[in-house]
């Protein structure tokens, strides 16, 4: 028979337990499968794995446990009730459930030699492979079945390979010999289904690959076949930068060569198993994770032409790491030492997976994955070990691993990785050979919660190029549908557009404010019914028609100087003094006196300034802000908590202060304590105010607690807007809890942050060294978030809104400084130009507010869009 090898090129698709034990995903295989088919011209291998669960029935089975004649008869029962959802006889398994049968009435059965349980655990596959031929050929398909034990043989034993290795966790050969292509191409369907997972053993036997055996055989195939690809089919879509139920940000890893998918799903991925992906990458067979009830998702492609981008790919867990430490004197510079212990350890069956040492000790891990690890086995080496060296157990432990390219290039970037791990207990820290990851072993405990953690430090330094599109793909909340969607921003409506491109025609830089916005920020705050008082924090932005526009939704107004005080009632010249907040941090005295002496509230924040200014004070209601020992936000220099922060009387002096103030009959009304910005973790606000109420009732005459602002605002399209539906919620039930006491805020960001825009003009474009940058007329002396905090803010080309933004540019400014430097990567239409608008978007809060005359550049002019 001539081959053609245009038609008997291979595709092979792998389907897991999930994917082949419902109707309509025996469907959607079909369906896949000619449509590679059509697609390639070629032909297509369908590999299965068992029914999900009946592995593990089969392995209880094999096992020996004592109700196994009722689990085969479960197993029976189950996969003839498939055959009824299928409208299929039973006739179709008639001859397989009875082999399954007959094993344990098999003369093996009651020693369980490993030959047999090889038969029983093999048993789920032949079953679904049958199920799936005769169920696709009721659909009209060109299938054909046929046994993967005639074309995967397992390799001889290796040296030290224990027996358990040799049946049931076996290596197959995948370099096939002369003529083997032509005569599996013989088979007379277009299309074949087999079973992953076993193999013929060299006795004619059945021998097992173990764990994620299936993928291996998928590999193995078209290795064997030389595939076009192999595409291993699961209910996930594909590999992500952390484990999603861990991480919910985590991203869809799009593509990655061999090696990184490698140390990813060695490390902890289990949606590929690492031993599948060596037959393909030494066959440069390129090989794809897709999800089948998601396939128009892009999955996860590996193969050897990725170009390689260095960084964090992926972050993983793995749980039940076992910790050998060995201590002793004599170790040092000792010829033979390490010999003689990893001989214990291949005594005792147990591959070593990470290794430190120092002069006098080797510590190594147990990756239970990968070794029968039991409290017998251990015991046994602890006692072979201790005959030579001091012994330790550690467990149980957890390993944290990064990977990626270059992972020595990014240690600068791990600053704040370094300073998480630094509060936990590090037991070993561990850099791969090959500089594709590095482990932190740490107790299993304290591993809890920190992943999450860790990939957004990860994001943040830039050590995770998330930006990098042609391996980063979408989140996995994005893909669950769980993400809220920002709004569309004001300035993107037409007439708003012109308005803006109008006034940018009057001079660059300039501050745009649109006041509906601002209302309707003061709305939805104005809704949560929770909330007794709301200030206005006019530091974000003190423009006096946003202060006159708030004032008008009832809002009072938070200041934190003598100047912004008399701001406010040059702005506001009749405003009611009673809704003044006035909460300074290390303000001269003076400002205090003449703030009292207007009547507005004031808030102090230690108890020196009774001891030396006590006549000031003397008979005033104060508002009290503590410190309440902790701190969160988006960036470390918001954080305004801790005994690093300036802010607030630690709460080891409250007592102290309140004794201070009965001597001087003060009357604390008010208790305080803004903690951060930016924070959305939900416990962070309910944690806050059981702490504040437990001072308030110990003070006594507290009427109101400030719990500040801090507020988050969807700066990227990574960000969501704020939940305030589920944070009204929360508040009320706090409320509920504290009865006692009203709730008062003083958010700023929230209120304006997106209710400016900054507009620029292009100067410049350039090119340098392949980096692409327009400078603008506007620098970190109109907007000094980027440089002092690292933020994002994203940037439009106005006068090209409508042209695709296609190329990637850094926006920069024309101040004579390194940190000059707006955005990078900012996507951009290629025919930017001279003197193009360009818009910096959500600038309304911290923008002309903190601006200057550095390098005696002119402040930006500030307009107002009021079309309500």
């Amino acid at each position: 028979m001539s081959v053609s090898p245009l038609v008997d090129r291979w595709i092979v698709l792998k389907f897991g337990g999930t994917s082949v034990s419902r109707r309509h995903r025996w469907n959607t295989i079909g369906e896949l499968a000619k449509k590679r088919a059509d697609e390639t011209g070629g032909r297509v291998l369908v590999v299965v794995s068992a029914l999900s669960g009946v592995t593990n029935e089969l392995t209880a089975i094999a096992d020996g446990a004592a109700d196994s004649r009722e689990r085969v008869a479960a197993l029976v029962a189950r996969h003839n009730e498939f055959l009824a959802e299928l409208e299929l006889g039973i006739d179709v398994l008639a001859e397989r459930l009875a082999a399954l049968q007959a094993l344990l009435d098999d003369p093996r059965a009651a020693r369980r030699p490993l030959d047999w349980q090889a038969e029983v655990l093999g048993q789920g596959e032949l079953l679904s492979s049958t199920i799936g031929a005769a169920y696709l050929r009721s659909t009209g398909l060109d299938f054909g079945w046929m046994d993967a034990r005639d074309w995967l043989h397992a390799l001889p034993p290796a040296p030290n390979q224990t027996e358990w290795s040799q049946r049931l966790s076996v290596n197959c050969q995948w370099q096939g010999e002369a003529g083997f292509r032509q005569r599996f191409s013989a088979q007379p369907t277009r299309m074949l289904i087999s079973q992953g997972f076993i193999a013929r053993h060299g006795d004619g036997g059945t021998a097992i690959l173990g764990r994620g055996g299936s993928d291996t055989s998928a590999a193995y195939f078209g290795a064997l076949l030389g595939a076009s690809r192999v595409e291993i089919w699961t209910d996930v879509p594909g590999m992500f930068s952390a484990n999603p139920r861990d991480v919910p940000d985590a991203r869809l890893l799009t593509r990655l060569d061999y090696y990184e998918a490698q140390e990813i799903a060695t490390t902890g991925a289990k949606v590929l198993h690492p031993r599948s992906i060596k037959p393909c990458r030494d066959a440069g067979v390129p090989m794809a994770i897709l999800d089948t009830e998601r396939s128009h998702l892009p999955g996860t492609s590996i193969d050897g032409s990725a170009e390689p981008v260095p960084g964090v790919k992926a972050i993983s867990r793995r749980n039940g790491i076992v910790l050998v430490s060995m201590e002793g004197i004599g170790m040092w510079q000792q010829v033979g030492f390490l010999a003689d212990v990893f001989d214990l350890f291949r005594r005792h069956g147990l591959s070593v997976d990470l290794i430190g040492s120092a002069e006098t000790n080797v510590t190594v891990s147990l990756d239970p994955s990968e070794n029968l690890v039991s409290t017998d086995v251990l015991a046994a080496l602890s006692a072979d070990l201790s005959e030579i060296c001091k012994v330790k157990v550690i467990v149980p432990c957890a390993a944290i691993t990064l990977v990626g390219r270059g992972m020595r290039s990014l240690l600068h970037k791990l600053s704040d990785v370094w300073a998480t791990f630094g509060k936990e207990r590090v037991h070993m820290i561990s850099q791969s050979s090959n500089d594709l990851n590095l482990t932190f072993v740490i107790d299993e405990a304290d591993a809890d919660g920190l992943l999450p953690i860790l990939h957004d430090e990860l994001i943040e330094s830039g050590a995770m190029p998330v930006y990098e599109e042609q391996v980063f793909g979408p989140r996995w909340r994005e893909i669950n549908g769980a993400v809220r969607p920002r709004p569309v921003p004001w300035w993107q409506a037409p007439a708003k557009r012109r308005r803006l491109l109008e006034l940018a025609a009057q001079g660059t830089p300039a501050y745009v404010y649109d006041l509906p916005t601002v209302r309707e920020r003061a709305r939805q705050l104005q809704a949560i019914g929770a909330i007794d008082r709301r200030f206005y924090a006019i530091k974000a932005n003190p423009h006096p028609a946003i202060l006159r526009a708030l004032a008008a939704e009832g809002f009072g107004l938070e200041c934190v100087s003598l100047g912004e005080v008399e701001h406010v009632f040059a702005a506001l010249p009749d405003f009611d003094p009673a809704r003044v907040l006035f909460t300074p941090s290390f303000a001269p005295i003076g400002e205090y006196e003449a703030v009292l002496a207007r009547g507005a509230n004031v808030t102090v924040d230690n108890v020196e300034l009774l001891h030396h200014w006590p006549e000031v004070f003397r008979g005033r209601a104060l508002w009290l802000r503590i410190d309440l020992g902790h701190g969160d936000g988006h960036h470390k220099k918001v954080n305004t908590g801790g005994k690093d922060a300036k802010f607030g009387l630690s709460a080891q002096r409250v007592d102290e202060f309140v004794a201070a103030a009965r001597a001087l009959d003060i009357r604390i009304t008010g208790v305080h304590a803004h903690l951060g910005s930016g924070i959305e973790n939900s416990s962070h606000w309910k944690q806050m105010v059981d702490e504040m109420a437990g001072f308030a009732r110990r003070i006594g005459s507290v009427e109101i607690l400030d719990i500040g602002g801090g507020l988050p605002v969807p700066y990227s399209d990574d960000d969501e807007p704020f939940d305030l539906e589920a944070w009204a919620v929360g508040l009320a039930e706090i409320k509920a809890v504290h009865p006692a006491f009203r709730l008062a805020i003083e958010p700023g960001r929230f209120m304006v942050a997106e209710a400016g825009v900054l507009l620029a003009r292009a100067t410049q474009v350039v090119e340098k060294d392949g980096v692409r940058r327009v400078g603008l007329d506007a620098g970190m002396n109109a907007l000094l978030r980027p440089a002092l905090y690292d933020a994002w803010h994203d940037i439009a080309n106005l006068s090209r809104l409508d042209d695709a933004r296609d190329v990637d540019f850094s926006v920069v400014g024309p101040i004579c400084e390194s940190s000059d430097v707006f955005a990078q990567r900012v996507k951009l239409p290629s025919t930017t130009a001279p003197a193009d608008v360009m818009l910096i978007a959500d600038a309304g809060a911290y923008g002309y507010s903190m601006a200057s005359r550095y390098n005696h550049r002119a402040l930006p002019r500030e307009d107002v869009i009021d079309d309500a």
